[in-house]
């Protein structure tokens, strides 16, 4: 790995498990092993073998060998939410060296599985695939070489290897945290990405300091709810926007100083005579296609406008960033190291102890309705909390 994260592309490649264990699942028993496809994963098959022609599906090797079987949402092809298949055969996977398998009890739902889905993302899993990285639930199963967790752990992920849209995952043993007592599996999945995102911009790019202004907009999704907890237990003046009352009220609960309703005309403004002429030193960017000209307009001179998510392209006026010396930043968590991940896993586990870190738990699907929790982040009229599956 480089050190750095597993990439989108590694998503669904873990082998199968052997496992006698307990926890949700289905047993099949049979006689012989069918050796050669023993140590592949589904995505690893040629081409064909895979969906409903495929030569030996994962109930047929679970048949032969007495494997485990599980249900996951596969991806078999990128498309609208529609491609979020629910399977009931899928064979649980194995963890190897430095990995550990988690028997999943919720996943977080982040926006940007949804552009991985469509096939927009500039990297793409290898089909099919199981999505999900921000899982929490119990240690079932370590691999050679892992000492810090064992059987029966509450965890929570920043990433997995296998997928988290499913019954078990594999991870990491170097993405994987422990889930504090104070803490439900709910809240656990709604930690990873959005916090680990959140502290990457604030401190890893914009390298924001005490006493700093920060804009968070969009601030009543998982990151963003993030964004302002963490600036706020870090001394910064923390201004958020959100598109709903319910969502403004939940911004102004989190550690927001100042509250804008961004679907107001003249919010821009209003912005401006809060901060006055010094501008605002922070911005974290949730929807750059829509707002990032208005950004530049805040910001303040050597302000940074730190890019999480865009839909699309986006017309700026680059003058804008000269006279200020403004910088437009892009932040990608799986460009971490595993440097980066040990220093914000630090700060956060510190967050959750001393009780400023409270992840708010959004809408709430179970695992077969993951079509319809993608189908609500694309038409959603304003984020309320991070979404979550439930298994």
């Amino acid at each position: 790995m480089n050190g750095r994260l597993p990439r989108p592309g590694s998503f669904g490649s873990a082998p199968l498990l052997p496992l006698e264990a307990e926890g949700a699942g289905r047993w099949a028993c049979g006689a012989s092993a069918v050796h050669t496809y023993l140590l592949r994963s589904p995505a690893a098959r040629p081409a064909g073998e895979d969906g409903p022609g495929q030569l030996r599906s994962d109930i047929q090797i679970a048949m032969a060998t007495g494997r485990k079987l599980m249900r996951a949402i596969r991806v078999f092809e990128f498309g609208g939410p529609e491609v979020l298949k629910l399977q009931s055969d899928v064979a649980v996977p194995i963890p190897k060296e430095n990995q550990v398998l988690i028997r999943v009890h919720a996943c977080g739902v982040n926006p940007v599985e949804t552009y991985i889905r469509s096939g927009t993302y500039s990297r793409k899993p290898t089909l099919p695939y199981t999505p999900g990285t921000d899982v929490a639930g119990v240690i079932e199963a370590v691999g050679e070489g892992v000492t810090a967790f064992q059987k029966g752990d509450r965890v929570f992920t920043s990433s997995t290897i296998s997928g988290g849209y499913a019954e078990y995952a594999v991870a990491s043993d170097d993405t994987v945290f422990s889930l504090p007592d104070q803490l439900d599996f709910k809240q656990g999945a709604a930690i990873g990405i959005p916090y680990f995102t959140a502290y990457r911009a604030l401190f890893h790019r914009a390298h924001a300091k005490p006493g700093e202004s920060v804009l968070v907009h969009g601030a009543s999704g998982g990151v963003g709810l993030a964004a302002c907890q963490i600036a706020r237990a870090y001394g910064l003046k923390v201004l958020g926007t959100a598109g709903t009352e319910e969502g403004r009220s939940i911004v102004s609960g989190n550690g927001a100083h100042e509250v804008f309703n961004h679907r107001e005309t003249n919010y821009i403004d209003k912005i401006k005579a809060s901060v006055g002429e010094k501008g605002v030193n922070v911005i974290i960017e949730m929807l750059s296609n829509v707002n990032l000209s208005n950004d530049l307009s805040l910001l303040s001179y050597g302000g940074r406008v730190i890019v999480v998510g865009s839909r699309g392209p986006v017309e700026i006026n680059p003058r804008d960033t000269m006279v200020k010396e403004s910088s437009i930043i892009g932040t990608a968590l799986f460009s971490s190291t595993k440097e980066d991940i040990r220093g914000s896993a630090a700060a956060l586990q510190a967050g959750m102890e001393t009780g400023w870190l409270k992840p708010v738990v959004g809408p709430q699907y179970p695992l077969e309705k993951a079509a319809q929790a993608h189908e609500s982040i694309i038409h959603s009229n304003g984020a309320s909390g991070k979404m979550i599956l439930l298994l």
